[in-house]
C-alpha cells in the first residue's frame, strides 16, 4: 500500500507536460509551431517527425506532448502563412509557462479556455510576430 505522499508523487508526474494539438492549418505552419516548441523544451516529436496530410477531405490534427520542466531560449520570430489555432491542455503552470515561451516566437492570443479542478485547456491563435499591427 502506498502513502499518501508516495500517491501525491505518482500523481504529480506529468504536472509538466502539456498536451498540444495543431489543426485547420497547412503542413508548413504545423512544421514551424512544432520547431518552436521543440526549440524551448523538450517534446515526444523527433524534428524528423514531419506533419504530413493525410487526407484531403478530413481534417488532420497532428499532436505532441510538451514536457515545459526546462525551458531553453526561443531564439526569435517565426513566420507564419497564416494564423494557426492550437489547443493546450494540462496544469495551469504548465499551460502558462507554454504560452509565455510561445510568445517569444508568435504573436499569441488566448481565443478559450475549459478550466478543470486542476488543469486547463486553452486554445491558443498563433501569428506572425510581424503582423501584430494587422
Amino acid at each position: 500500500m502506498n502513502s499518501i505522499k508516495e500517491q501525491q508523487t505518482e500523481e504529480n508526474l506529468h504536472v509538466e507536460d502539456v498536451s498540444v494539438v495543431i489543426s485547420g492549418c497547412d503542413t508548413g505552419d504545423a512544421r514551424m509551431v512544432f520547431d518552436a516548441l521543440r526549440a524551448a523544451f523538450t517534446t515526444d516529436r523527433a524534428s524528423v517527425d514531419v506533419p504530413k496530410k493525410l487526407a484531403e477531405r478530413r481534417p488532420t490534427a497532428w499532436v505532441a506532448t510538451v514536457d515545459v520542466t526546462e525551458e531553453r531560449v526561443v531564439s526569435g520570430p517565426v513566420s507564419l502563412g497564416g494564423p494557426v489555432s492550437i489547443d493546450v491542455q494540462g496544469g495551469y503552470w504548465a499551460v502558462e509557462r507554454l504560452r509565455r515561451s510561445l510568445a517569444h516566437a508568435f504573436d499569441v492570443r488566448v481565443v478559450g479556455t475549459v478550466s478543470g479542478d486542476q488543469e486547463e485547456e486553452v486554445r491558443l491563435r498563433l501569428k506572425s510576430l510581424k503582423s501584430r499591427e494587422s
